[in-house]
């Protein structure tokens, strides 16, 4: 399940539709608006097994947030371009597919992507490939 933040624009939203993405969104399709970061949807994703999260809202962007579970995706682009980085993100081949995505935390930026992955003790690194 990919579930996106209330953060991620309506405009941003019909243009994953219309990529034909999948997706449900906080305070929309689960739970409820103006849900606490930590205290609610953490515990959400835990309920959604091999889940991805999407958000812009870098407090979650913490090493202590790996679970197998479920993944995080910080979201560190213009509000105007979060669809084309969702994009980017999931054809990316280090994140194709759900098992792939599981188990880490991770920064998307123009300049790659930066993540926390169970297991490594030291942040990584992952350039872009064919954006």
């Amino acid at each position: 399940m990919i579930l996106l933040d209330e953060n991620i624009i309506l405009s941003q939203r019909n243009q994953l539709r219309q990529w034909r993405i999948h997706f449900s969104v906080v305070g929309i399709n689960v739970g409820y608006r103006g849900m606490q970061d930590e205290d609610e949807i953490i515990p959400i994703l835990h309920k959604f097994s091999k889940s991805t999260f999407f958000t812009r809202d870098h407090d979650f962007y913490k090493k202590d947030f790996l679970h197998k579970k479920y993944r995080i995706v910080v979201l560190n682009v213009d509000k105007d371009e979060v669809a084309e980085y969702i994009r980017f993100f999931l054809r990316h081949p280090e994140f194709k597919t759900k098992a792939k995505r599981m188990s880490r935390v991770t920064m998307v930026s123009p300049s790659g992507i930066h993540c926390w992955q169970t297991n490594a003790e030291a942040e990584q690194f992952i350039e872009w490939v064919d954006r």
